[in-house]
């Protein structure tokens, strides 16, 4: 997997060139010579992805199956304040 840099002007003139770096690997756009975003395909990109449940998907589970949660306990102690 090869990474390619192009500058931010060189992505806004040609797209095309970038989409078809992406397809053989990432493409690091910078700005003013620094590291700005990163260009996936959509398979690389579901590939480091992996099988993370979104929040929208987690709650359209019936039931809640699948989901675990375990907040931690608070000790909350209140105190009377002196206002003499």
């Amino acid at each position: 997997m090869s990474i390619t840099t192009l500058s931010s002007r060189q992505f806004n003139q040609d797209t095309g060139q970038a989409k078809k770096a992406a397809e053989a690997g990432p493409v690091m756009i910078t700005d003013r010579g620094r590291p700005a975003h990163v260009l996936l395909s959509i398979e690389e990109y579901t590939r480091l992805r992996g099988k993370q449940q979104s929040i929208a998907e987690a709650l359209a589970m019936k039931n809640g199956e699948g989901i675990e949660f375990d907040p931690p306990k608070l000790n909350i102690e209140l105190q009377i304040p002196d206002l003499s």
